[in-house]
């Protein structure tokens, strides 16, 4: 099974030059010393980077922040033995489960009734049928037989979770639930409200997903270069990010097989990869909700793209294609 860790990632976050200084910036705090951690989160790289003129407050800001990640991180992680998640999966219950638990199924619930179902948290079943046929020993390259993937569909449906104050459960047998299409973003949006709490006016956070508060200075957004899978070095479009999320999603950033057919992008109601676009980033006012909806477009076509978008008026979808052309489609 062919493994890719760069999966799900903007190709680059940097500064820059506006000309002017933009609406809202604060004139104080942009020109304070800009203080970045870089680390480990779920899998990827994350960095927090953030000013303040204060260098020891600001390292004891961003420890906090990383406890808090690691926090969030050791409930939410399909690979921790001892993870919530992990937890929940094997037992089919999970009672008294944290806020933070109930809040992240809540909100992929909620993006799985406005896609009707295209992003649904349950999905892991297929997941795990796809990684035992392909790490099996001479794999049938087709994929696993069809009725093994009717039989691991049968076990997924986001209406069988259950998520009340006292216990999530599976009204299915055999059900589990994977966070890998929304975590990086939910994690994300709690450190940013992290360190709004700590008075922090202009910070740039990226768990995979990417939020900014502010301005990266007074004459300067932040600004998202976006990866083409093709090549990498040659960013499809760069996006500022002024008080607004960011997540991108590529069929090609995790593959089962040698050709590259079967990717982690897999649609719960076929069981299959279809590969619809390059490359699929998503703007929305926070990462929690950017992030499951790229997973979710990556798996629509345009028109249900759009359609999905009347609702959300704060939230942009921009779609490279395979021919190279590029489409931007915006809520309303």
């Amino acid at each position: 099974m062919q493994r890719r860790l760069s999966r799900r990632r903007v190709l680059a976050i940097a500064a820059v030059a506006a000309g002017l200084p933009l609406p809202g910036a604060v004139e104080e705090a942009p020109d304070a010393p800009l203080i970045t951690w870089t680390g480990q989160v779920l899998g990827a790289v994350g960095s927090i980077s953030l000013r303040h003129p204060d260098p020891a407050t600001a390292e004891r800001i961003v420890a906090r922040s990383v406890a808090e990640l690691h926090r969030l991180e050791a409930m939410f992680s399909l690979y921790r033995p001892d993870s919530l998640l992990v937890e929940l999966n094997r037992r089919g219950v999970l009672a008294a489960p944290p806020p933070e638990m109930r809040q992240i199924l809540d909100a992929a619930l909620h993006v799985a009734s406005l896609t009707g179902g295209v992003f649904d948290p349950t999905v892991q079943p297929v997941w795990h049928l796809y990684c035992a046929h392909f790490t099996r020993r001479e794999a049938d390259p087709a994929g696993p037989p069809p009725a093994a993937v009717a039989e691991a569909l049968d076990r997924v449906g986001h209406r069988y979770l259950r998520v009340g104050p006292d216990s999530i459960l599976f009204a299915r047998r055999g059900m589990a639930v994977t966070l890998n299409g929304i975590a990086q973003g939910y994690i994300t949006d709690r450190v940013v409200d992290l360190l709004r709490e700590e008075g922090i006016g202009h910070t740039l956070v990226d768990m995979g997903e990417a939020r900014a508060l502010g301005t990266q200075s007074a004459v300067r957004p932040w600004r998202a270069a976006l990866a083409d899978p093709v090549g990498p070095e040659r960013p499809w479009k760069t996006l500022d990010l002024v008080d607004r999320a960011l997540a991108s999603s590529g069929d090609d950033g995790f593959v089962f097989d040698v050709t590259g057919r079967f990717t982690h992008l897999l649609d719960p109601r076929t069981g299959l990869s279809p590969r619809r676009y390059r490359a699929v980033s998503v703007l929305a006012p926070e990462a929690t909700t950017a992030d499951a909806l790229s997973t979710a477009f990556a798996l629509l076509p345009e028109d249900m793209i759009a359609s999905t978008l009347v609702g959300l008026p704060t939230v942009e979808a921009h779609l490279l294609r395979h021919d190279g052309s590029e489409v931007a489609l915006r809520g309303g």
